[in-house]
């Protein structure tokens, strides 16, 4: 009945994993590589949750 206010997570995480890949070019550029592959992994793993949500929801 009231499903139709709850927020999608799939959304939210996307957010979350832009803001990610956005935040590990900037530290690219500015020549920070070890913090750009910290970044970059903490996105892939929001990434696999993303993935896992949208497979349980089409089931």
């Amino acid at each position: 009945m009231f499903s139709i206010f709850k927020k999608d997570p799939i959304k939210k995480l996307d957010k979350v994993y832009a803001s990610k890949l956005e935040e590990a070019m900037h530290a690219q550029r500015n020549g920070d590589i070890k913090s750009y592959a910290m970044i970059t992994a903490e996105a892939e793993k929001i990434k696999v949750k993303i993935l896992e949500l949208q497979a349980s929801a089409k089931t």
